[in-house]
């Protein structure tokens, strides 16, 4: 078992036996400190900072440059045959100043109702020293990961509705193959899909012209990854998302949405393992630890996704717990300038990231540029009071440009 299961079924114990002394009833699981961690885990920063303004809502938006990342389908909806975005965000800026994550994405059309979509993430861990048992110097190394998308695809099925995919590699060079415990390590590396899909209608709310959206994307369905040549895997960030918008046009000037965004990780849950009286864990003839509520994590991805849904120690509540929300508000005034805010929450015993965002828009003929600013609430956050920005051209605004 790698370093964050064997962490998590320390924490988990530990929880049990404190709060079980002198009771008799059943445990509520629900109510004990049980994160679900992944590999590669920067697949779930949003990479702009439109969306970072709103709290990170962004599956079910008005389509951007952007959209590779939250829902490649949408991008069936623009506007505009062709978009470019940079964003660059600052990582732990108040600790370390060169770990950063940039994302860079184009979309273009292909045919009257399909776009492509092409996007690379690459995130700088800086520079790490590793050193020995005895904290000799080993070797300075310089860790990074990327995600490129290769090809998305958003395919207009029909007037109001599209449907999108996203295929993926992932590459994540955590220890440059030092040797860690000695043990070699090794990059990995994974394949990996989204599937997703928006609606997208102009209906009358009240008096305003107002456009309802909804979307989904399954992110990330793919192959587990490991670090060193033993057996042990562990999945990726497979993740689900679900939204909706409504985009008011108030009038020629004016125009207010809000969105509200759901996630779930697609992963298993961690399970509570069985301990003898001296609180040692069980195991069975094969040395595995032996789950005394939960399910076995050690499944294949398919049968992960599915379980993701009932494998919660604590059952349902914990299964609601696991699910985290997001909400924002987006203003233009004059589709020149816009201003946004959002919230974003997640359960105490699953993270408890909760932070407010703030975010601004500008668009000048051929370019929009955008900034948003976290400000956590409970706890710190590694782009807590940082500035983050995107940058995006639209090129068909850009052949309109009058050369005088």
């Amino acid at each position: 078992m790698n370093l964050f299961k064997n962490i998590t079924i320390i924490t988990l114990t530990i929880g049990f036996s404190f709060n079980s002394i002198g009771q008799q009833d059943e445990v509520n699981y629900s109510n004990f400190l049980n994160t679900i961690t992944t590999a590669v885990p920067f697949l779930l920063i949003g990479p702009d900072s439109r969306a970072g303004g709103m709290g990170d809502v962004g599956v079910a938006t008005s389509p951007d440059a952007s959209s590779a990342y939250w829902n490649v389908s949408k991008t069936a909806f623009m506007k505009q045959e062709k978009a470019l975005s940079v964003s660059y965000t600052p990582w732990l800026r108040s600790l370390v100043p060169d770990i950063n994550l940039a994302y860079m994405a184009y979309s273009w059309k292909f045919k009257e109702r399909i776009y492509f979509s092409h996007a690379l993430r690459y995130f700088s861990l800086g520079k790490i020293a590793f050193t020995d048992d005895t904290g000799n110097p080993i070797q300075d190394v310089n860790p990074n990961e990327l995600a490129l998308d290769i090809l998305g695809v958003g395919y207009k099925a029909s007037e109001n509705f599209s449907l999108g995919f996203n295929f993926r590699y992932i590459f994540s060079n955590l220890t440059a193959g030092a040797a860690i415990s000695g043990v070699e390590s090794k990059a990995g590396q994974a394949i990996a899909a989204d599937l997703n899909g928006m609606y997208l209608k102009e209906i009358k709310l009240g008096e305003y012209d107002t456009d309802l959206s909804f979307g989904f994307n399954i992110q990330n369905i793919g192959n587990k990854v490991s670090y060193s040549e033993s057996s042990v895997k562990d999945f990726i960030p497979m993740n689900l998302k679900i939204g909706g918008g409504l985009n008011m046009k108030m009038d020629e000037y004016n125009q207010l949405a809000f969105y509200l965004d759901i996630n779930k990780l697609l992963v298993p849950t961690p399970p509570v393992y069985q301990v003898d009286n001296d609180q040692n864990f069980i195991t069975d003839a094969n040395g595995e630890y032996i789950v005394d509520k939960g399910l076995n994590p050690n499944v294949s991805v398919a049968t992960a996704v599915f379980q993701s849904f009932y494998d919660a120690p604590g059952g349902a509540k914990e299964e609601f717990n696991e699910i985290n929300w997001a909400f924002g508000m987006e203003y233009w005034y004059d589709k020149q300038f816009a201003i946004r805010a959002g919230y974003f929450y997640e359960n105490p015993n699953k993270g408890n990231r909760q932070h407010f965002t703030l975010g601004a828009g500008l668009k000048y003929n051929v370019f929009n540029l955008d900034f948003s600013y976290l400000i956590p609430i409970q706890q710190a956050n590694p782009l807590g009071n940082t500035l983050r920005f995107t940058m995006s051209f639209d090129f068909e605004a850009l052949s309109k440009v009058d050369p005088e």
